[in-house]
């Protein structure tokens, strides 16, 4: 095991690492920007090294500057968290090039499966089922893209193959507005990730967005924790995560794990990773992989009894699985709320000092959160500043856990989406379970303040 530890991050998940390392017995060195001087996971830090001003470019996606805090403080290995520099192949090679451990993938998992076009091709290869659509990057030629179109049939989605948080998508309903729609993506995919490449897939008009969870060693070791149901969403970004799937037959769950191990195994995978599938009709039709932590993995703790973050390191370190997939047993339900500073309908940033915080409690309650009364929001960051997550024998104790922990929790300085979450869990479509990925957006415009 190591014996010192330098957590790349910030936020909740920096605080969920550190606790992991002391349950480990390993020192955590954290590093913050100028403006979290004063996040909770610093002041409980033995070593803390400011990694420069609060601009992420200048501090959290600073290479030199995470690797030069490495090396000042002896640490052995870093752990990325998620965002940032977690899915980062370049990052990777660096730090294992300057002879630390990245806990994480090999840099060569994280190219593949951070090229949509390369991860699907080796799903493919895997026998992992996915989204019908172009056989790899769409061609110049407007007469082959119309043919491929005419095939997968509309309405199709253009999608940026190094794109992710959806960004870089465009859905096309008639072969009228193919070739532009290709072309404005193309232009847009070159100017945000610097790669222009595109491809296409049928779109799918009412699936659900269902997640399977995965652990590898450097043992061919592979299993996979259940599901996570993450469809409640807006603009691609998650709001509410549960685990596990309602209503999806557990038969069904377990093929489609058994293949996200298989392929684990053929591309030499390790660490924590993520198949995310959509699921329609009684398919999964795969559209990518998270090569890191997911914001959502206490769901899936929660149900399995797998602490992900203290195996991600675990195995990280050389060590095998401690658990075999007969093992894995899914006991109750999850559900997590995101709690974020921001208006609760109108979605505009809310940063600022909090005044009040009042956290639940009670049976199966846990709460993510670096806040603490007084904390100051800080404007440059994401706007989550925490994770509301409850546990119950069904799903209905789960909901009826997570109404009351809300109506709880108690924040003021600032505002956070608690008002649209305790709504939701009273809607009579997201009780009964199983909604679509564009559930939330059409609730909120049936519900606009």
């Amino acid at each position: 095991m190591f014996k010192k530890i330098l957590v790349a991050n910030r936020g909740e998940i920096a605080l969920r690492i550190q606790r992991a390392c002391r349950e480990l017995g390993v020192k955590a060195v954290m590093v913050y920007s100028e403006a979290d001087k004063d996040a909770k996971y610093v002041k409980l830090a033995e070593e803390a090294v400011c990694i420069g001003p609060a601009a992420s470019a200048l501090s959290y996606l600073n290479m030199p500057a995470i690797i030069s805090a490495a090396e000042v403080t002896d640490a052995e290995a870093i752990h990325p968290g998620y965002g940032f520099l977690s899915e980062n192949a370049d990052f990777a090679e660096r730090v294992e090039k300057s002879g630390f451990q990245f806990i994480g993938p090999t840099p060569e998992s994280i190219r593949i499966m951070g090229d949509k076009v390369s991860a699907k091709q080796a799903m493919i290869r895997a026998g992992v089922p996915c989204v019908p659509g172009s056989e790899g990057e769409l061609p110049d030629d407007p007469v082959q893209i119309r043919r491929i179109a005419k095939s997968v049939g509309y309405p199709v989605i253009i999608k940026a193959a190094g794109g992710g948080g959806g960004r870089g998508m465009r859905v096309v309903h008639t072969e009228a507005a193919l070739i532009n729609a290709v072309q404005m993506t193309k232009a847009e995919a070159g100017a945000a990730f610097g790669n222009p490449a595109v491809y296409m897939e049928k779109f799918l008009q009412n699936p659900r967005h269902v997640e399977i969870q995965i652990l590898a060693d450097k043992h061919k070791n592979a299993v996979y924790l259940g599901e996570r149901d993450c469809s409640m969403q807006r603009r691609h970004q998650k709001v509410i995560e549960e685990a596990p799937a309602p209503g999806i037959p557990r038969k069904l769950i377990e093929k489609i794990g058994e293949r996200c191990v298989a392929a684990c195994k053929k591309i030499n995978y390790r660490g924590a990773g993520t198949f995310e599938f959509l699921y329609e009709n009684g398919e999964f039709y795969f559209i990518e992989m998270n090569t890191r932590v997911q914001v959502e993995h206490p769901v899936t703790e929660w149900v399995t009894g797998v602490d992900i973050v203290k195996t991600q390191i675990m195995v990280a370190a050389g060590e095998k699985l401690p658990f075999t997939q007969k093992q894995i047993e899914i006991r109750g339900h999850a559900i997590e709320c995101r709690i974020n500073a921001e208006d609760p309908f109108k979605f505009t940033p809310s940063p600022g000092r909090v005044t009040s915080w009042h956290m639940p409690g009670g049976p199966g309650v846990r709460v993510d959160s670096h806040v603490y009364n007084n904390y100051f929001v800080p404007p440059n960051y994401d706007s989550m500043i925490g994770k509301l997550i409850v546990h119950g024998d069904t799903r209905e104790q789960a909901l009826a856990r997570m109404q009351t922990a809300l109506n709880e929790t108690v924040i003021e300085g600032i505002n956070t989406n608690i008002p649209l979450h305790r709504e939701l869990m009273v809607d009579a479509k997201f009780m009964q379970g199983g909604t679509n990925i564009h559930y939330l957006e059409h609730w909120l415009s049936q519900h606009k303040r």
